[in-house]
């Protein structure tokens, strides 16, 4: 019975590439078992045993095979105390691989290996490092169409001429005041007549101003326009706040690769490639430390600081050597996240106290570790 995963991160054709590979891992671990067979001391076989668990305990478990990845760290456990005593008689190493190899033959649900002929005492070479792809060039949106001239407005008809003012009504002439006749002239022997008392005079209705010219506003019945408002200039928003500028990479900045990733499982690097290259990452991988060491100390970086995965066990050169000689030669240039399938709380503190900014533990999963690059690449 397989415990083969479902896992949607996957693509299609991943999962099978991965078993196709580990058929030819099969048919080296159990070449490795007929060494063993024969000669229990064989260093180099031994050597060989340990590093092929190390990478299935790595790898497994991101493709879905969790059961076959436990499997593999038990067994790498195993091959490390037969390397450490290696002239031990009473194991018999030769039998227990073969059953190793069995077992994880059927998780994978493949068939069963046949060792070749000439089996090798190590690990096949590894393929070329791939170059990191080019940064893809953003799509410029297509101009957009100028907007159609606007109809000028017609000219208004001139404004008529206010309304004539009402012509004033004719002026009634005035009424003279009576006067009383004169008086006759005095005489010693008459007695002059009382004088009758005149009427009073009418008040004299006051004279009303001359008709002013038609579009005057200085009619006393016709009400003056009230002035237009003065128009006030709208209140403006209060200006936001100046973010500052953040200086724009340059055209070689854009050329360095984000993340950089050193591993030396072809499956697992093959699982990040996929990953990185989906979600539009600047990369470099490297499989062998002393290789990976000579470019990180030439890599013109151009002021950025790219994220460095660093496996531990790396052949030609562990990862603890690697981060060494960059704190030496380049210190503070790249931010390393240390990856192994060592989890323990002793490991994991042996990399931060090294320097390090994180531990990522294989078997990893591809979601969660694109978004913990996500996070520490600052995306």
């Amino acid at each position: 019975m397989t415990d083969r995963g479902t896992s949607p991160e996957l693509p299609p054709g991943l999962l099978e590439e991965y078993l196709a590979g580990m058929r030819a891992e099969l048919a080296t671990l159990a070449a490795i078992a007929e060494r063993l067979a024969a000669a229990s001391d064989d260093s180099e076989a031994l050597e060989a045993l340990r590093r092929a668990t190390h990478k299935i305990h790595g790898s497994a478990g991101s493709y879905g095979f969790m059961e076959a990845s436990r499997l593999a760290a038990g067994m790498e456990a195993t091959a490390k105390d037969w390397v450490a005593w290696p002239g031990d008689p009473e194991v018999e190493r030769g039998p227990i691989t073969l059953w190793f190899v069995a077992r994880l033959t059927e998780m994978l649900g493949l068939p069963a290996p046949r060792a070749p002929a000439a089996p090798a005492a190590t690990t096949p070479p590894l393929p070329p490092v791939g170059s990191p792809p080019s940064p893809r060039p953003r799509a410029t949106p297509p101009p957009k169409p100028a907007p159609p001239p606007k109809p000028q407005p017609s000219p208004s008809p001139a404004q008529p001429p206010s309304r004539p003012p009402t012509p004033a009504p004719p002026q009634r002439p005035q009424r003279r005041a009576a006067t009383s006749p004169p008086a006759p002239s005095a005489s010693p022997t008459r007695v002059p007549r009382p004088r009758t008392p005149s009427p009073p005079t009418p008040p004299t209705a006051p004279a009303r101003p001359a008709p002013a010219r038609p579009g005057s506003t200085d009619l006393p019945w016709v009400t003056p326009p009230s002035p237009a408002p003065t128009a006030r200039p709208p209140a403006r928003a209060p200006a936001p706040p100046v973010k500052p500028t953040t200086p724009q990479p340059t055209a070689e900045a854009l050329r360095v690769p984000e993340v950089i990733y050193v591993e030396d499982d072809a499956a697992l690097a093959e699982l990040l490639e996929y990953g990185l290259r989906a979600h539009g990452y600047r990369f470099a991988a490297y499989r062998n430390g002393r290789e990976a060491l000579r470019e990180l100390l030439a890599l013109d970086v151009q002021g950025t600081h790219p994220l460095l995965l660093l496996d531990v066990d790396l052949p030609a050169l562990d990862g603890y050597s690697i981060l060494g000689a960059l704190q030496r030669e380049r210190p503070g240039v790249y931010r390393v996240v240390f990856t192994t399938v060592h989890g323990t709380e002793e490991e994991q503190l042996r990399g931060l106290e090294a320097g390090a900014l994180d531990y990522l533990v294989k078997p990893m999963s591809l979601r969660v570790a694109l978004e913990k690059i996500k996070r520490w690449v600052g995306r």
